[in-house]
């Protein structure tokens, strides 16, 4: 059956022992979050193409985490099939955290191209990016969360799904996304030279429902979408100083842009038992941007 919170409600966001694993995590979204889940008890596994990146992102959550949590990387491009196979592999060994309770993926690119200038080459890195490498990580961990994290130990029964009928071994988990309120709107200049990056973020709203209703009812699959956020992705794309920056958002309720520990507490949220009925939805910590524009 369906899992139904019981305990301790003081606990409901508490993370101690849980172990997450953080695509994108060597910046950015991903790096805040894994410091946010660290800090909070979580073990935690970051992934990310660049070893050196990796190692600098350890020791900078290490300093923040609770007591007993561990913080370990693993160098992955999630945009290869083969690379997240192994990466997953590693994750649930002994070698790395024996399991995976929560998947966050905030892989992504950003860059500019009107769609004129759009090429073959640009288009199928985006997508290879910013949404295929999701699908790989969905299907390869979300699908072993449901065939192992199951509390009586008993493995899934694929014949109850096809039958329609709820596993009652369904295993747990969490999967959150990070995807954009630029899935949703036409957001800045316009709109203009944003073909390519809005289109992987609507389709990352989409893939997180679609995901959600495969891999019920036990694990849920949401989706975060900031507003324009100071990353390190878009430094290079907004005025470096903060009230230029904030005048940009001048016009909504919270009168200034995002920042990465904007997506910590709904990425904690999400990965707690105190959002196990929330499930293919998005949360927008966007200042009011989608209400009021």
């Amino acid at each position: 059956m369906p899992n139904v919170y019981s305990g301790d409600l003081t606990k409901m966001f508490d993370l101690t022992g849980k172990k997450a694993v953080i695509f994108g995590g060597a910046g950015g979204f991903g790096k805040a979050i894994a410091e946010g889940y660290a800090a909070n008890g979580a073990d935690v596994l970051i992934l990310s193409r660049r070893e050196d990146a990796l190692k600098e992102a350890v020791k900078e959550i290490e300093a923040k985490k609770a007591a007993n949590s561990v913080v370990k990387y693993f160098v992955c491009d999630a945009s290869k099939e083969s690379e997240v196979i192994a990466a997953r592999d590693f994750c649930v060994s002994k070698e790395g955290l024996g399991g995976c309770d929560i998947l966050v993926n905030s892989q992504g690119i950003n860059k500019k191209m009107f769609s004129w200038e759009i090429d073959n080459d640009f288009w199928n890195k985006m997508m290879d990016t910013n949404i295929t490498s999701l699908m790989y990580t969905c299907r390869y961990f979300g699908n072993w969360m449901k065939e192992n994290n199951t509390a009586d130990g008993v493995k899934y029964n694929e014949k109850d799904f096809e039958s329609g009928k709820p596993s009652p071994c369904a295993g747990y988990g969490k999967i959150i996304n990070i995807g954009s309120v630029r899935g949703i709107r036409i957001v800045g200049n316009g709109g203009m030279g944003n073909v390519a990056y809005n289109t992987t973020k609507g389709a990352v709203e989409m893939l997180g429902k679609a995901f959600a209703a495969d891999l019920r009812p036990n694990i849920q699959v949401n989706t975060i979408g900031p507003t324009i956020t100071y990353t390190p992705m878009m430094v290079g794309l907004l005025p470096p100083d903060e009230n230029v920056r904030n005048g940009i958002a001048a016009a909504l309720p919270a009168q200034r842009i995002g920042y990465e520990v904007d997506v910590v507490g709904p990425a904690i949220f999400l990965a707690s038992a105190a959002s196990d009925m929330v499930t293919a939805t998005t949360i927008y910590p966007d200042g009011g941007l989608v209400a009021t524009s």
